[in-house]
């Protein structure tokens, strides 16, 4: 593992969603996914445990939705960058509140993703 690399950890309730991203991800040799998560709470657990550079978190999830999580996790772990990746525009403003480091829509310009997450890993590094 490389220590330049984009460490990222995918929450999304939906299985199809967790794939699909985690496929957009390996196209990219920068950027290694060391988990997933299904819910906010498991969010929080893992982002604890692998310290990622960038949670990509959606919001509407059972458990704990995404922006409790994304608040816990800027409290336990201010060092991890929490980039909201949702269908729900309406939350802009919430998720943001909530610690956000970025918000983005899903179905988004892909090499805004690429973008926001190596900003939030130079952000991390200083």
């Amino acid at each position: 593992m490389s220590s330049n690399k984009v460490r990222v950890l995918i929450t999304d309730d939906q299985s199809a969603a967790r794939q699909g991203l985690k496929a957009l991800l390996a196209r990219i040799q920068d950027i290694e996914v060391v988990g997933e998560a299904t819910n906010g709470q498991e969010a929080v657990d893992l982002a604890a445990v692998y310290q990622p550079d960038v949670v990509l978190m959606d919001i509407k999830m059972p458990k704990m939705d995404g922006l409790e999580a994304t608040q816990r996790i800027k409290s336990k772990c201010p060092a991890v960058n929490v980039v909201i990746l949702t269908l729900h525009s309406k939350y802009r403003q919430q998720a943001l509140a909530a610690g956000a480091d970025a918000f983005l829509l899903k179905g988004g310009n892909t090499e805004l993703l690429w973008n926001t997450m190596f900003q939030a890993k130079r952000r991390s590094k200083t």
